[in-house]
């Protein structure tokens, strides 16, 4: 069944009406009246095709509520629980009447991320470029310049160090034995956790050689259990034998791993992840995707955000950033201004500048150069202030749905912080300067 429109609960004949005690005026409700709520709403109807069940949510709630998370950088409990308690949130998701419930559970935003997937959170990002537009902070013209760069998008992993990989594979095993109802010779609960921990004393006091010993041997203990499992698997059937046998080839690659091999395994529950080197002296080496960022050259707003899996050459993404760009703004792409990572790709009917170039170069050209640089301030926020830094979602799939719903947060804070900047300039055409500063006291 489909999904039903946002409508006040029943019995609120004598409720609390919240645009009749709250400022019009305020960012999150001139930002709620700009953003095509009927758009969103058809498509995520066309994720919900069976007659049968209870009705959905309301997409525009759940389309809000995503919004809300990502710009103000918050867990999925944080922001249904914030939507309880600001009545401004409530508006913007298109409340009429005071509400003091959660409306969802927490968990039912993983539900519907994994439901839209990535063509429907695209439609999301897409909204808040079309809001944008509406409001003014963002021309049709300057959606034919824009700017690339690729980042690294970290997986929610702890660091991947030799002991801690085998001794968390022996976990498992031991866990998974035990639910199969697999007796097991030895499970090495207390030798194995303090080889572990010793082998970081050796390496932390620089004895590398009894670290390299400690090491070897619990290398060879979580060899013992694995090949314990594995000679008695075959009486293990059905759903458990599949996740059995997918521990034990996880647990045979981190066995078989060395320092300098490639295509390793760094996580045992996300073997998407990928060690990508930036050249950064504080963070030489990142745990997780590569991710591909397009801007306008102006005014920043996020075009386009896109995972790239398998660490590709930067210029092998460019082509399917500029698509993305491209169908999300609606507009034709002339000019993409990138760096010298890029070098040796062209695209057809594209112009692209790369820093450093000289030949050709006039002033303007020069000019659009130089502002190419400000991606990286973008980035940055994207960072600090949304959720690029630290991914908690599950899987390749998880790693597309967190940057496209990191790049619709920052379009949704450049929107509340123009529509804030023109709330002040109001009041100081009101008011004056020196009226505007008594109210900001207040």
């Amino acid at each position: 069944m489909g999904p039903t429109p946002l409508t006040p609960q029943s019995g609120q004949l004598f409720g609390y009406p919240l645009r009749e005690h709250l400022k019009l005026n305020h960012p999150l409700i001139q930002l709620a009246d700009l953003i095509d709520w009927d758009r969103i709403t058809a498509v995520c109807i066309q994720g919900f095709t069976s007659p049968r069940g209870r009705p959905a949510t309301s997409p525009r709630l759940i389309a809000g509520l995503l919004y809300l998370q990502h710009a103000f950088d918050l867990s999925n409990e944080d922001v249904v629980w914030g939507w309880v308690e600001n009545p401004y949130w409530q508006v913007f998701i298109g409340e009429t009447y005071l509400q003091t419930e959660a409306p969802i559970d927490p968990s039912s935003l993983t539900r519907w991320r994994q439901r839209l997937g990535e063509a429907g959170l695209e439609e999301l990002l897409a909204a808040t470029i079309a809001a944008g537009q509406r409001s003014g902070a963002l021309r049709q013209s300057s959606l034919k310049n824009v700017i690339v760069d690729t980042t690294v998008m970290p997986k929610a992993v702890a660091h991947p160090t030799d002991s801690r990989l085998l001794e968390r594979s022996r976990e498992h095993l031991v866990k998974a034995a035990s639910d199969c109802g697999i007796q097991l010779r030895q499970n090495y609960n207390r030798e194995a956790p303090r080889l572990a921990l010793q082998v970081g004393r050796y390496a932390h006091a620089r004895q590398f050689k009894r670290m390299n010993k400690a090491l070897r041997t619990l290398r060879s203990r979580v060899g013992r259990v694995w090949r314990d499992i594995d000679r008695q698997k075959d009486a293990v059937t059905g759903l458990a034998r599949a996740k059995l046998e997918d521990l034990l080839a996880r647990t045979q690659r981190i066995l078989a791993q060395r320092t300098k091999d490639k295509n390793k395994l760094y996580a045992l529950h996300a073997p998407e992840v990928e060690c990508i080197s930036k050249g950064k002296a504080r963070t030489p080496y990142e745990f997780g995707v590569k991710v591909s960022i397009t801007t306008t050259l102006k005014e920043g707003f996020v075009l386009g955000a896109r995972s790239m899996p398998g660490n590709p050459y930067d210029g092998h993404t460019l082509p399917e950033a500029l698509e993305q760009a491209a169908i999300l703004a609606d507009a034709s792409i002339h000019t993409a201004i990138v760096d010298k990572g890029y070098r040796g790709v062209e695209v057809p009917d594209i112009r692209i500048l790369r820093s450093g170039q000289r030949r050709g170069m006039t002033k303007g050209l020069k000019a659009m150069i130089k502002r190419r640089s400000a991606i990286e301030p973008t980035i940055g926020h994207m960072k600090s202030e949304g959720k690029l830094d630290r991914n908690w979602l599950k899987g390749a799939l998880g790693d597309a749905l967190h940057a496209i719903l990191c790049g619709a947060g920052h379009n949704i804070r450049l929107l509340l912080r123009r529509l804030r900047l023109f709330y002040a300039l109001i009041l100081a055409l009101l008011f004056g300067w020196g009226g505007e500063q008594q109210c900001l006291a207040r």
